[in-house]
């Protein structure tokens, strides 16, 4: 079964922050689960989250919900493991509105899914740290808004 693998160990950094007032759009908001709270980029021509857990983990699905005009045409996510330079793990295409997006393993397996309208697919992959590029941005400054990010799947033992 798959869970949520960001926990208070996990070491998260950000692009950018809007007029770096991370108080209010800070990096901490991606993973509050608060419906009123998100990480909102200051401009630039992409933006990116990395994240680095305290174990090797076993990603299966990628969940972002932005705030409609403030997405992105297409993103990539990256991985490694201990000291190896970041490699492509897919890249995805987002669509611009508010609904959660959805990448998962099974899509990736060509398998139906009722989970979501928007879905993308992502290989299984065992990392230590993730970054997710966001390119292409829908907002003519650069700027992404989003409200959830969540990365779930295994850990390893």
């Amino acid at each position: 079964m798959t869970h949520s693998l960001v926990c208070p160990e996990t070491v998260g950094r950000v692009s950018s922050v809007l007029n770096r007032n991370t108080r209010q759009f800070g990096k901490k908001h991606l993973f509050d689960q608060d419906e009123e709270t998100c990480w909102n980029s200051d401009q630039g021509p992409f933006q990116w989250v990395t994240l680095e857990f305290p174990q090797c983990i076993c990603v299966s699905q990628l969940q972002i919900q932005f705030q409609g005009g403030f997405s992105s045409r297409q993103g990539r996510l990256e991985g490694s493991l201990g000291s190896e330079a970041l490699s492509k793990i897919v890249d995805f295409y987002p669509e611009d509105n508010n609904s959660l997006q959805i990448s998962c393993f099974s899509c990736w397996k060509s398998v139906s899914l009722d989970c979501s309208a928007y879905t993308f697919p992502v290989p299984p992959a065992e990392v230590d740290r993730l970054k997710v590029t966001f390119e292409d941005t829908t907002d003519f400054f650069g700027r992404v808004v989003i409200y959830h990010l969540r990365v779930l799947g295994k850990k390893k033992v």
